[in-house]
């Protein structure tokens, strides 16, 4: 069996290879892979072996993006987070944000292009992905919770 802070390297990893900022797929990772219900950003820092700010800064964006949370814990003076129950439903849920407006963008930059150019053809199919995403995406989600509660 493999070393679980080794496989949660390799996702950091792939995560960075993929787009994420290095620390946030570190912090992310640690977060999947921790034992713990929740953890502070100093344990992450000792953990990682990175700077209070690189780990502050990857908690708010995990945190805007709604994979983690602030977790109460009773006594202690430091801030705790802990995963999302729902993590990765809410993740693609807040993405239908960023899926409307890519719909947007695409529908605006048909409008601002020749009918029938090559550019119209590719921001129409933008455009076309992205509305289908946007009404896929609610049902989709609603059947994963479905799915996992039963």
């Amino acid at each position: 069996m493999a070393d679980s802070s080794e496989v949660a390297e390799r996702l950091a990893l792939a995560l960075n290879q993929n787009g994420m900022q290095r620390m946030v797929a570190r912090v992310l990772a640690a977060f999947l892979f921790s034992d713990r219900e929740s953890v502070t950003a100093a344990e992450l820092g000792e953990q990682l072996g990175a700077s209070a700010g690189s780990i502050s800064a990857a908690i708010t964006m995990l945190r805007t993006v709604g994979l983690i949370e602030p977790a109460p814990v009773p006594g202690s003076r430091r801030a705790h987070f802990r995963m999302r129950d729902d993590a990765w439903a809410t993740l693609m849920s807040g993405q239908n944000a960023m899926v409307q407006v890519m719909q947007e963008i695409a529908e605006a930059g048909v409008a601002s292009t020749p009918p029938g150019s090559p550019a119209a053809r590719r921001l129409e199919g933008m455009r076309d992905f992205y509305a289908y995403l946007f009404a896929e995406l609610p049902a989709l989600i609603e059947r994963w919770r479905e799915q996992r509660h039963t």
